[in-house]
């Protein structure tokens, strides 16, 4: 541990130090038998890549290009080493450029950032210190909202409800059902799809669930959090969030002192609320039958709710300030059916999802995030082993699931930084970019090919410094680390260093994203666009 957060280290000071600027390339490093580019903006014929212990060069190689990019407004030439696999440390040179950092190559290159990104799930509890050592600073969050939550909002004025635990969303310290979705659902897939490796995963965390793995265990906070938002009259609706009526200044969680409410429920949240259970049930039975059993009897208590009351409720802001997250329900209503079909085998469940998915033409989407999870619904319907699926249903989901995959490792191949998203932009979109790594990994999963594979860690590769910045977009880890994250916490502590292991949202355009505490529309973090770089890296960690 010592030595690798000594090498992350690294990366910032050797930029201060004058490192050649015009040689982006995966700050993190490269896996041994992965593909190796970089992309130089800069004119350039030639390569050679440098043994840091021998001073030897041990590949030599040429360039190719320019490639002009509209987005950037450059001229890119690339350089790819993928075929040399030996293990080291390593500096590029490009001749008439200049020299990159050192890099490692290794099997393990992502593992220290995959802990270090889910871990950050940890520092974001809410209802319970939590402490961190990065980088030689000490990260404390005293226990905060200890008096979670009124119920003013829901018909009983006046009264209090435990509703503590959970995380906190973002930068601010809501608590919303809807965008805890999304994360859930991507993080389970995490789990469910790299288990073998992840369960190995040690994030030094305390044990508030004995018994499960340390991933699972981060996984079960937030899902006692969620099932509290459940309303207690047994009628299965969920109240869509947990805040205070409006933000709070940059302050610490733990002197946020104004009253919190549960609100009102909304049927988006309602749905939600039923996929989180339904997978919780599945994933957490082997380590705890009963607690599985808990989230399952909820699950159909909701769903129930939602087969009698089939109208789109939207939540009402009112006196409300804190995040919206409103969206339509019917992507929300297809994946709760898909999660407890996968977890029950009920044969009604399965109906709904298959006349829903119909609805919809099998779509399944390259931009996708709280607003449509429809994704998460087919994808679980695709992997699925059970018999009872329709084939044509089942043929034309996965048709489509290879589609959208090939057409990003087209993107990531023609975009001169490996970007997948091409040239869109907007709030929140380098979360986008880390989640198409799920469209890719099922992809993988339904019908292996390499380029698959590739093209999630061409993602990675941007994340980490491969972009037009020649940054990393994930505090503390890589290049150039953002500083100035729009989050509470990195401001209010008095480190000057923001707490560890978060991506920021990102630009509107491909050249406008600014390090700074006020951008919230581009510099902020949130739960959604967290489980996303979680699940990108996990792919690849190998212990």
């Amino acid at each position: 541990m010592k030595k690798t957060v000594i090498f992350i280290l690294f990366f910032w000071s050797s930029f201060s130090l004058g490192f050649a600027q015009s040689i982006h390339i995966n700050s993190l490093g490269f896996l041994t038998d992965g593909p190796k580019t970089a992309a130089i903006p800069k004119s350039c014929t030639s390569f050679q890549l440098v043994s840091v212990s021998s001073g030897e060069i041990v590949v030599e190689g040429n360039a190719t290009g320019p490639i002009f990019q509209e987005d950037v407004n450059q001229e890119v030439w690339r350089i790819d080493f993928s075929d040399f696999q030996e293990p080291g440390e390593y500096i590029l040179k490009v001749p008439g450029v200049g020299q990159s950092h050192e890099f490692t190559i290794a099997t393990d290159a992502f593992n220290f950032a995959a802990k270090t990104s889910m871990r950050a799930f940890y520092l974001w509890r809410c209802g319970m210190a939590v402490n961190g050592e990065f980088g030689g600073n000490h990260y404390h969050q005293e226990a905060c909202h200890l008096n979670d939550a009124y119920e003013d909002y829901i018909g009983d004025k006046g009264s209090k409800r435990d509703g503590t635990g959970g995380w906190h969303d973002a930068g601010d310290h809501g608590k919303y059902v809807v965008n805890a979705g999304i994360t859930m659902g991507v993080l389970f897939y995490a789990w469910d799809h790299f288990h073998a490796e992840l369960e190995k995963m040690d994030l030094d965390i305390p044990e508030t669930a004995p018994g499960f793995p340390d991933f699972l265990q981060e996984l079960k906070w937030e899902t006692d959090w969620v099932l509290k938002m459940q309303y207690p009259d047994g009628s299965g609706r969920v109240s869509h969030k947990l805040t205070r009526k409006n933000f709070s200044g940059f302050i610490m969680a733990s002197d946020d002192h104004a009253k919190r409410y549960f609100t009102e429920w909304s049927s988006a949240a309602t749905a939600d609320f039923v996929a989180i259970m339904a997978m919780a049930a599945r994933h957490f039975k082997p380590y705890d039958a009963a607690y599985a059993k808990k989230c399952l009897d909820a699950a159909w208590v909701s769903y129930r709710f939602l087969q009698k009351n089939t109208e789109h409720k939207r939540f009402d802001q009112g006196k409300f300030s804190t995040g919206g997250y409103q969206s339509e329900d019917a992507d929300d209503r297809l994946w709760a059916a898909a999660e407890l079909w996968e977890t029950t085998g009920d044969e009604s469940c399965l109906a709904d999802f298959e006349k829903r998915a119909a609805e919809i033409n099998y779509e399944i989407l390259e931009n996708w995030d709280w607003q449509n999870v429809s994704n998460l619904g087919m994808y679980t319907y695709a992997l699925s082993l059970r018999k009872e699926k329709n084939s044509e249903t089942a043929s034309s989901i996965k048709k489509n699931i290879i589609a959208n995959a090939d057409a990003l490792v087209k993107k990531g191949e023609t975009d001169v930084y490996g970007r997948t998203l091409g040239g869109r932009y907007y709030w929140g979109c380098n979360g986008t970019v880390a989640r198409q790594t799920v469209n890719l990994q099922v992809a993988h999963l339904l019908q292996p090919d390499p380029k698959y594979k590739n093209t999630a860690i061409g993602i990675l590769d941007h994340i980490f410094g491969k972009n037009y910045y020649n940054r990393s977009y994930v505090t503390g880890l890589g290049i150039n680390p953002p500083m100035r994250p729009h989050d509470r916490r990195s401001g209010a502590d008095k480190i000057d260093a923001p707490w560890p292991g978060y991506l920021v949202g990102g630009g509107h355009s491909a050249t406008d994203w600014v390090d700074e505490q006020a951008s919230y529309s581009k510099n902020e973090i949130a739960i959604n666009w967290q489980a996303a770089l979680v699940y990108a890296l996990a792919g690849f960690v190998q212990y």
